[in-house]
């Protein structure tokens, strides 16, 4: 048995002895599917977190006179944990490819970024291209790596989904802009705006539980962008690498980074989206363990809650 079906042997114990538990009330179900919500996030986040765990522990331990270096020690490190990933199916080789597109996107990005003088890495190393350690591409690769996993495990379906062409005209446009902005006007509040009316009308359809929830998908980029920055805050601040304004300290990174997270994140998820292409709800085959194939049928045709509102809404409501 691989440790892929281990895992969901081990997610269907712990949902027998728990959902008797969750069903008394509907309190304790609200409870429970928030706490299949966080193990969820926090499973979808397991090579990025690994990731933050090893920017944090090797500032606070690792030798500076050390034989190895820590950046290429973080190398080494996410090449195994990505190996490990392949190898117990906890990742697939499709979505691996893709990872590993963004990888070399978010190096080619970093080789600039750092000629421009936007950033610096300050520790010496041996594998890296001009002044990037190779460390740096893995963490976008984690950005990837996240959306893949959490698509799966939310079962992403989408409502009013836009023509596959149009997100990726403005993936495209919005990482030219991140090089050429540098010589010419910068668009990027232009790019805010054209994904607001590309998207406006599309939801989110994600599964914690059993029940579909919905939210809009630029807030969905938003609030995971909120987590990369808050990322970056601790890859600065245990000195990884350094903005100009952190040349005398550290200071936190300043939020105004928010919106060229939310442009990656978009370029991201569409780069995602050539192996898990958007869905409608209702169509494509059931990655949920906690319900049978007759429960996610009857799930799709159920109404759809709306998070904040606390309401249910059918899937032809769309964006009303």
């Amino acid at each position: 048995m691989n440790l892929n079906a281990w895992i969901k042997g081990r997610v269907l114990a712990f949902e027998g002895l728990a959902r008797p538990w969750a069903e008394r009330s509907r309190l304790r179900g609200w409870a429970y599917e928030f706490l299949l919500f966080g193990l969820k996030q926090a499973w979808a986040c397991l090579f990025g977190g690994a990731l933050v765990v090893l920017l944090i522990g090797t500032h606070l331990w690792w030798p500076a006179d050390a034989a190895l270096s820590r950046y290429d020690l973080l190398v080494v490190a996410a090449l195994a944990l990505q190996a490990f990933l392949l190898a117990t199916r906890l990742e697939r080789w499709d979505e691996a490819l893709v990872i590993l597109v963004f990888h070399v996107v978010g190096t080619a990005m970093e080789v600039f970024k750092t000629a421009q003088g936007s950033w610096i890495y300050p520790e010496a190393s041996i594998l890296r291209i001009g002044g990037v350690p190779l460390f740096s591409g893995f963490m976008y690769a984690a950005i990837g790596s996240y959306i893949a996993r959490i698509w799966r495990l939310m079962e992403f379906r989408f409502e009013n989904y836009p023509p596959l062409w149009a997100p990726g005209l403005l993936a495209v446009a919005a990482y030219v802009n991140f090089f050429t902005h540098h010589f010419v006007l910068d668009v990027r509040n232009a790019l805010f705006v054209l994904s607001m009316m590309i998207f406006a009308p599309t939801w989110t359809v994600f599964t914690p539980d059993r029940t579909p929830r919905r939210m809009p998908i630029p807030l969905g980029f938003l609030l995971v962008a909120l987590f990369i920055w808050i990322a970056e805050n601790v890859g600065t601040l245990t000195a990884a690498w350094s903005y100009p304004d952190q040349r005398d300290g550290w200071r936190m990174v300043s939020i105004g980074k928010l919106g060229a997270w939310y442009l990656l994140m978009l370029l991201s998820f569409v780069l995602v989206s050539l192996v898990h292409r958007p869905r409608a709800p209702g169509e494509g085959e059931s990655t949920n363990p906690l319900t049978s194939p007759a429960q996610r049928r009857e799930g799709d045709q159920s109404p759809k809650s709306d998070w904040w509102r606390g309401r249910a809404s059918s899937s032809a409501d769309g964006a009303s």
